[in-house]
């Protein structure tokens, strides 16, 4: 007779949203997301944390979901690409990619604007290097970058326009 599988408690947020759900030990993070809390916007391509699609903020800052367990996120508040948007409205950055044509497949754009979400939160001026620097923790096989950069550039100035 097959053991049963133990359940775990975990509480989080997600988007600003209490979350608490009885999951399986070994669910990863980006699994919770997608078939637990129903939030298909975090991709999952190659599994192994390399190609940054799945990437979400945990307390701010960027992990790739694919590689952390659901338990670890107790406590932690997590935002993914759905938080970007507002009343239905896109985000500065989302704005900017759809303007300055960032995207083309958009497989990869999810873990792309939460990397860039966190450079922008915490540097409004970045340098193209800086964005470089964020962009070459992921894969996108359509764009060749120069957009998504063009695009990073232009949210910062609209933050920054926002802000005075």
């Amino acid at each position: 007779m097959p053991e049963t599988l133990k359940t775990i408690i975990v509480n989080t947020s997600i988007n600003g949203r209490a979350y608490k759900a009885t999951i399986e030990p070994r669910l990863t993070l980006a699994d919770f997301l997608r078939h637990e809390v129903n939030l298909k916007g975090t991709h999952l391509g190659c599994e192994h944390g390399v190609c940054g699609a799945c990437t979400v903020l945990l307390d701010g800052l960027s992990a790739r979901s694919c590689l952390i367990l659901a338990v670890q996120a107790e406590g932690i508040e997590i935002n993914t690409v759905e938080s970007l948007e507002s009343n239905g409205e896109l985000g500065i950055l989302q704005e900017s990619f759809w303007e300055e044509h960032g995207l083309q497949c958009g497989f990869c754009t999810p873990g792309i604007l939460m990397s860039l979400t966190e450079l922008l939160r915490n540097n409004q001026n970045p340098a193209e290097v800086e964005i470089r620097s964020v962009l070459s923790g992921h894969l996108c096989r359509c764009t060749g970058y120069q957009n998504i950069v063009t695009a990073t550039l232009a949210a910062a100035e609209k933050l920054k326009r926002n802000k005075t």
